[in-house]
């Protein structure tokens, strides 16, 4: 990803989890996003090992008009 590709986005998140993350950006002194950010480059591998909803058992059957 280039450093100087800014986009905005809006992300919704469990009261109690935006305060932890608020928690500890003040604790590092950082941003909310430089937080997330590092989250992300930490969990991705993992969380890529997720199936998708199209993996699950049945996967297209559950589809409508397409049975």
């Amino acid at each position: 990803m280039a450093g100087t590709d800014k986009r905005k986005q809006s992300l919704y998140f469990p009261e109690d989890m935006l305060r932890e993350i608020q928690e500890e950006a003040n604790r590092q002194d950082r941003s909310l996003s430089w937080i997330v950010q590092q989250a992300w480059k930490i969990a991705r591998n993992e969380i890529m090992r997720f199936p998708s909803v199209n993996d699950v058992i049945g996967g297209e059957a559950g589809r409508s008009g397409e049975e």
